[in-house]
């Protein structure tokens, strides 16, 4: 096992921090218990320490089957499959990398490819265009990358985006605190509970017959109360290229603790709820290759119109939320913003407005939808994502 004799606290420490990123409920009791365990056991009883240390931090069917891959990554690194060592770097799997690779290509299809779609692109939004292939070129002639080799080498660059085991703690504690705060909207289903508001007469029924027909053990029901569905669009076009990491960590930890369908955007709209919520240790080297490879231009508007047609036309509804993370500079037609966010709010669904600075940016668009956005909230670091967690709802 790959431990540190010197300082065992630290390496698991370490573990538990990891642990917790994934969603494993390890706490400070539970790490105290493993390193009792492990002082109790000894460095040679490695099975009889995995069992007692899987037992202790494992609350559930899905963390029992992650407890495998994520023993073996932290305490076994040179196990790992589907990865090489390279420069003393672990870079990614192939899969990360060819979903990545299919993103892109998705979100720089023509729009006029898919159905309903026929905007045109600008010149500076067009991924084809000649500008885009001379600078494709020039870097080849020049001995530099190519726009794929960019897109590839992001997914094991980490410069600048490195996150302490607290930070983390505390972006998942925060997202767990605004996802209780949603408020539930009641259904039309009751489901059983005890004590309730309505007697569930079938199910007294069949308990009387142990009573001889007397009903001695009532059954009670309450109304089913689900959480309201959150919906993240996150812009990763090149104005947000700095934020954009922050929006998508913030994103993901959402996705986790909210079950939230996520978005990224520039020209094109695409979903990469299952790729932040994949279960897997290299979430930046993914937060770094959504961002990376794309071009200038914002569709905003053209965005959130094939949002509202097609990606959420039959989970939009007043209980809806939908939190956009952009500057809000948009290279649609002015006008066409406000429309766009009339047609999500018809649905029912609340708009928020997160943005990179101190203030509302001041682009045409976006100051002519002040009406159609229920709040605006600065997000630019965790303690601006605190600040607003009192009173999102």
């Amino acid at each position: 096992m790959n431990t540190q004799a010197n300082a065992p606290s630290q390496s698991l420490a370490g573990f538990a921090a990891m642990l917790r990123e994934h969603g494993l409920k390890v706490g400070v009791s539970e790490q105290q218990a493993m390193l009792q365990a492990a002082l109790a056991l000894g460095p040679l009883q490695g099975q009889r320490l995995y069992a007692a240390w899987r037992a202790m931090a494992c609350h559930s069917a899905r963390d029992w089957r992650q407890w495998p891959e994520l023993f073996e990554r932290y305490w076994y690194p040179q196990r790992l499959k589907g990865q090489v060592r390279v420069s003393g770097q672990m870079r990614p799997s192939r899969d990360l990398r060819q979903a990545v690779q299919d993103l892109h290509k998705n979100m720089e299809a023509p729009a006029a490819s898919v159905p309903g779609k026929a905007a045109p692109h600008t010149a500076s939004d067009a991924p084809g265009s000649s500008q885009h292939t001379e600078d494709a070129g020039s870097l080849r002639a020049m001995g530099g990358a190519s726009r794929h080799e960019v897109e590839v080498e992001a997914l094991h660059q980490r410069d600048g985006q490195m996150w302490l085991p607290q930070d983390l703690g505390t972006l998942q504690q925060l997202a767990k605190h605004i996802a209780a705060r949603l408020r539930p909207r009641p259904t039309r289903r009751w489901h059983s509970a005890q004590p309730g508001r309505r007697l569930d007469l079938r199910q007294t029924l069949r308990r009387s017959v142990a009573w001889g027909g007397e009903p001695l053990r009532p059954a009670w029901m309450v109304q089913r109360r689900e959480p309201p569905r959150l919906f993240i669009l996150a812009d990763v076009s090149r104005s947000m290229e700095s934020h954009a990491p922050l929006f998508l960590r913030i994103a993901r930890a959402f996705a986790v603790a909210a079950q939230a369908r996520v978005f990224v955007f520039h020209t094109r709209l695409a979903e990469i709820t299952l790729l932040m919520q994949r279960d897997s240790s290299a979430i930046q080297e993914k937060i770094n290759a959504v961002t990376a490879g794309f071009g200038a231009g914002t569709r905003i508007a053209s965005s959130l119109q094939d949002f509202v047609r097609v990606h959420a036309k039959a989970q939009l509804n007043r209980s809806a939320r939908v939190w956009i993370f952009s500057d809000g500079f948009d290279t649609d037609n002015p006008d066409a913003l406000p429309a766009a966010l009339q047609a999500v709010r018809a649905r029912g669904a609340r708009v928020t407005w997160f943005h990179p600075t101190r203030a509302v940016p001041a682009a045409a668009a976006l100051q002519r939808s002040h009406a159609c956005v229920e709040r605006f909230y600065p997000l630019a670091s965790l303690s601006d994502l605190a600040v607003a967690s009192r009173s999102l709802n």
